[in-house]
């Protein structure tokens, strides 16, 4: 059985943000003191004592608890994540080691450039959040005081959505009664907040032990896309970059230009971002970018072939069924629409929605993206800003 646990409490929904962690450390804590547990290593003992699962992750607007059990315990599971969700006990001492372990946490991204440079997209296109020694410095302000308001405010019956998936019949009925029966305030479902976005010029992140160029680039619709929207983009991530015979990643390693380059599509509230990222040797990146310009022109006047699609629809299928061999992926399956927005996708109509998508559909996409006037690119490396600046110029397609 897979259950999973949402509320809309993550980092952005901190009451001032001089507290913008606060989030990350209750989720830290959400496994620790307890109702019916003295501390996490024996919460922990009980909860995995059969070989289940669980973990807790938390973004810019969520916080989400996740478990996996076999299915012989899944009530016993069940009421061991109510207790630790509904009836944590907070105190100083886990607190403290939770703060510390937050602080490495963030430390030890800045050493990962993928981590690095997203943050500071996010900025560049007029999302509000800090970069990640912004975010280390608001932990020490953050009591205990603070971390219960936030747990009380953010953690109510209205504002948690959950996702349940294994063998539900029999006893579909009795999980979500006792999901709704909860010990939680009513409290309200917050609205998530909406970022003024805009076009930004090429920014660079030096680094000086940087021996390469790690990079992303975004161009940003604004609207959500459709769901046969959304899997005509994966048809044409996949013809781009999807395989070592794509258009750009598949030249790109024929040529010797770079080990890895890939592309994602990514909706929000209001917006959707059409995302690449890859890491490129300083003597590779112009030619590598004149590639991406290159493909993508070609795409925008047309230039897909009726084969390429075929293949990029019959690949998106197959991933698509292959994607349903666990209870998590299942889950996974639903979880980013229904966390996002409510939206209930059903499952066996995808493959009919993907027989479905035209060559047309994917120019008229990427053409709209393109034309957005909405794109950045970041990159982390020792270059000179020049260097990257330039690269950006590719991009204006």
């Amino acid at each position: 059985m897979s259950f999973r646990v949402q509320f809309r409490g993550g980092m952005r929904f901190a009451k001032s943000p001089e507290l913008y962690e606060i989030a990350h450390v209750v989720e830290h804590l959400s496994f620790g003191a307890n109702a019916k547990y003295k501390d996490e290593q024996e919460y922990e003992a009980d909860f995995t004592k059969n070989g289940a699962y669980h973990n807790a992750w938390t973004s810019d607007f969520s916080v989400c608890y996740e478990t996996e059990c076999a299915d012989f315990e899944w009530e016993r599971i069940l009421k061991l994540k109510e207790v630790a969700i509904c009836a944590p006990r907070f105190n100083e001492e886990e607190l403290k080691a939770e703060k510390g372990n937050v602080r490495a946490e963030l430390t030890g991204y800045q050493n990962d450039y993928a981590r690095v440079l997203w943050p500071r997209l996010q900025v560049a296109l007029g999302e509000e959040v800090p970069n990640l020694r912004e975010r280390l410095k608001t932990l020490p302000n953050i009591e205990l005081k603070d971390i219960r308001e936030h747990y009380r405010r953010t953690h109510t019956a209205k504002n948690m959505r959950f996702i349940v998936a294994g063998r539900l019949t029999g006893r579909k009925r009795k999980i979500i009664r006792k999901l709704e029966n909860w010990d939680l305030k009513p409290g309200h479902h917050f609205k998530i907040p909406v970022d003024d976005l805009h076009a930004a010029e090429p920014v660079l992140i030096r680094r000086k032990d940087a021996s390469n160029i790690t990079f992303g680039f975004s161009f940003v619709t604004k609207r959500k896309l459709s769901l046969g929207e959304m899997y005509a983009m994966y048809c044409l991530n996949h013809i781009l970059n999807g395989t070592m015979n794509s258009r750009i990643f598949g030249q790109a390693r024929k040529r010797g230009l770079v080990y890895s380059i890939g592309s994602s599509v990514n909706a929000g509230m209001r917006a959707t971002s059409w995302d690449f990222d890859g890491e490129v040797n300083v003597e590779s990146a112009e030619d590598l970018f004149k590639l991406i310009q290159a493909e993508l022109v070609k795409v925008l006047n047309g230039e897909i072939s009726e084969k390429e699609l075929a293949a990029a629809k019959s690949y998106t299928r197959g991933r698509f069924q292959m994607g349903a061999q666990t209870v998590s992926q299942i889950s996974d399956f639903y979880a980013e629409s229904y966390f996002l927005d409510g939206a209930y996708e059903p499952y066996a109509e995808i493959p009919a929605l993907i027989s479905h998508i035209e060559k047309q559909d994917l120019i008229d996409l990427a053409r709209e993206f393109a034309s957005s006037g909405i794109k950045a690119l970041v990159a982390v490396g020792s270059v000179e800003k020049a260097v990257v600046t330039n690269l950006g110029a590719y991009l204006n397609v």
